[in-house]
């Protein structure tokens, strides 16, 4: 029998709702592990059962927690659900600390444990490592001190991306200063009672700015804008992050936070990530200065002697030079891109190469009008695999990236796997790169729902080392790339579809300027690593340093990008892992065949053997049952200097 997806509440009944949910599913995981830690099971399989259960519902609490603290609408819900995830974490760090439930499990026979399943070894191999790096074998003053870290962490961590979110910036402009915009956007963007037009920081608004704005000045504002949002609150905030997390590193045995966050991904080691930035640099200098000096000459005819193009200008230059280099007119491109349209070619598109169909759910509360939601089904089946929600609009109050959430991890037979899509897109014409992004992160989706048929809560969904988890997405990118695939959906208002010598220019343009777009990636990721290694007293100095090292463009005086970089809360050190998987991604991408990207066998064995596994084999296993090889940097390296 098909489990019941979960039921949301009314807007007015949500708050409460939250609080005694919370407060019923902690009690009860506790009265779960009381029982599991005074009367244990008899057989390793029960014990490793009874802990699963105790981790499906403590981990649907948080995913539903941190869902709604960054998408409700009203305040009160979001803070409610804040509490939650402090509850959460808090009730997480004293189980994987009580050293009696740890015994229950290091002291199974022998017997029992060498009898287990190789999925239940996994399982409970996972289980040990995570009571050691939680620091069940330290003493009790160790102990309790890692308790008020993981405390104040998840408290930071809620802070620095609440400031972040809730930062929205504003840019003031006259009509005559956004000469080049959109009509589209300048119509959904009236005057003020000033007559002056708002550019808010949100992504619908300061992309186009920054992309089509003539005027230098207004790129100028919108770019600093956008860099300056969570400052300087935020300084204070990560200050604290890094120096918690580098003294839990060090109490559980590890010489610093980024070795103790390597130590459970596919680099295994803290020392190779830098390696790894540097390598991918390397790579790429000889295509980025090429692309640079194409950049540059462009920029030099309108700021005449420049010796770099600054980061506000990068942008709309990277636009002029795609209309007369490669014939590409970004604001003729967006036209063959209206929302609705895209929304459907996406679920058509992946329904296809998946054997999935999409059934909308019209009779469910949700905790926003713009949100939609569909059953997920096997092409020719009756019951559904899982449930998604896209939620995929601006508003105030919400999360301001696009990012994949769970709301309940799938178990077969327990528990429908339901996921949400947080994005913040236009409602009408849309840029390509969004295009490509909503691809991204419906890749996400599609590994939540198909990972989430197994029998263990543990290796439910994107459950891989976090440096692979990114890789299937990265590869779904390639079908919004496709000429014959956007075709079947992206057509303008007269109905014709995009023409695909466009699409063939589009993939020329964006190739240009994809070395110095890695060079940003791994500046991005030398700050993600050595903030945490370092810890330095000036945030903004190291930042103009690393910069320096790795970016192709010179730093903005006066900005402070860390202050809303919100992958050092959740990504903490491990920026790195985009390019990591990106490597991964191109690499598995070359198992399809370009003139058939839905060749039912090998989407079907990408399928079964990589998304459908979800965490119940190391990633790079599953990469080698795909490809019938280990991976390598060959296709990364090769698509680089192509």
């Amino acid at each position: 029998m098909t489990p019941e997806p979960l039921a949301l509440p009314e807007t007015d009944a949500a708050e409460s709702w939250v609080k005694e949910r919370t407060s019923a599913t902690l009690t009860h995981v506790r009265e779960l592990a009381e029982k599991l830690r005074t009367a244990p099971p008899s057989e390793a399989t029960e014990v490793l059962k009874a802990w699963d259960e105790l981790s499906l519902e403590l981990g649907s609490l948080g995913g539903l927690a941190g869902l709604l603290a960054n998408v409700h609408p009203v305040e009160a819900v979001r803070t409610a659900c804040e509490d939650t995830e402090v509850e959460v974490d808090r009730l997480r760090t004293e189980l994987t600390q009580d050293q009696a439930l740890y015994r229950v499990f290091a002291d199974l026979p022998a017997k029992q444990t060498d009898a287990l399943d190789p999925l239940a070894k996994r399982l409970l191999e996972k289980t040990l490592q995570d009571f050691t790096r939680a620091g069940v074998d330290r003493d009790d003053a160790t102990r309790a001190r890692l308790t008020e870290i993981n405390e104040r962490l998840t408290e930071l961590n809620l802070e620095f991306s609440r400031v972040t979110r809730d930062d929205v910036r504003i840019t003031l402009a006259t009509p005559e200063q956004l000469d080049g915009m959109p009509a589209d956007w300048l119509e959904a963007h009236p005057v003020n009672d000033k007559g002056l037009v708002e550019i808010t920081t949100d992504y619908p608004d300061a992309l186009p700015a920054r992309m089509f704005v003539k005027d230098p000045a207004i790129r100028r504002a919108v770019t600093v804008a956008s860099l300056e949002r969570g400052w300087p609150h935020n300084e204070a905030v990560l200050k604290e992050m890094f120096a918690l997390r580098h003294e839990l590193a060090n109490l559980v045995g590890y010489e610093d936070w980024p070795a103790f966050d390597a130590a459970v991904k596919m680099i295994g080691e803290g020392p190779a990530i830098p390696e790894f930035i540097d390598k991918i640099a390397g790579a790429a200098e000889g295509r980025m200065k090429r692309d640079l000096e194409v950049l540059l000459d462009r920029y030099d005819r309108d700021v005449t002697g420049a010796s770099a193009v600054s980061a506000a200008d990068a942008l709309y230059y990277e636009e002029l030079v795609r209309q007369e280099k490669y014939d590409v007119d970004s604001q003729v491109v967006r036209t063959y891109f209206d929302f609705a349209k895209v929304h459907q070619g996406l679920l058509d598109v992946t329904g296809r190469l998946f054997g999935l169909r999409y059934e909308p759910v019209s009779d469910v509360v949700t905790w926003h009008e713009d949100v939609s939601v569909f059953d997920v089904y096997q092409q020719d089946g009756d019951e559904p695999l899982g449930r998604i929600y896209l939620d995929l609009h601006p508003r105030e109050g919400k999360y301001k990236h696009a990012a994949q959430f769970d709301l309940a991890p799938g178990v077969q037979g327990r528990q429908l796997p339901e996921g949400v899509l947080v994005c913040n897109f236009s409602r009408g014409l849309m840029e390509h790169d969004h295009v490509v992004t909503l691809f991204h992160e419906f890749g996400h989706l599609i590994h939540h729902v198909l990972g989430g048929q197994g029998e263990w809560a543990r290796f439910s969904g994107v459950a891989t080392e976090w440096d692979f988890v990114e890789a299937p997405s990265q590869m779904l990118e390639e079908w919004a790339w496709d000429a014959d695939v956007l075709q079947t959906f992206a057509t303008n208002a007269a109905g014709e579809p995009i023409p695909a010598d466009l699409v063939a220019r589009m993939r020329a343009a964006d190739d240009f300027g994809k070395g110095y777009h890695a060079r940003q990636q791994m500046f991005y990721a030398a700050i993600s690593y050595w903030f945490h290694k370092e810890q330095p007293d000036d945030l903004t100095k190291r930042l103009e340093e690393l910069q320096a090292a790795y970016s192709p463009y010179p730093y903005l005086e006066g900005t402070h990008f860390f202050a809303n970089f919100g992958h050092l809360g959740g990504y903490s050190s491990a920026y790195y892992t985009y390019m990591w998987s990106l490597v991964i991604a191109k690499d598995l991408f070359s198992a399809f065949d370009r003139d058939n990207l839905f060749d039912p066998e090998v989407a079907g064995r990408y399928r079964d053997l990589v998304l459908a596994r979800g965490g119940e084999k190391d990633a790079a296993d599953l990469v080698a049952d795909f490809l019938g090889r280990p991976y390598s940097f060959d296709a990364y390296a090769a698509w680089l200097v192509s």
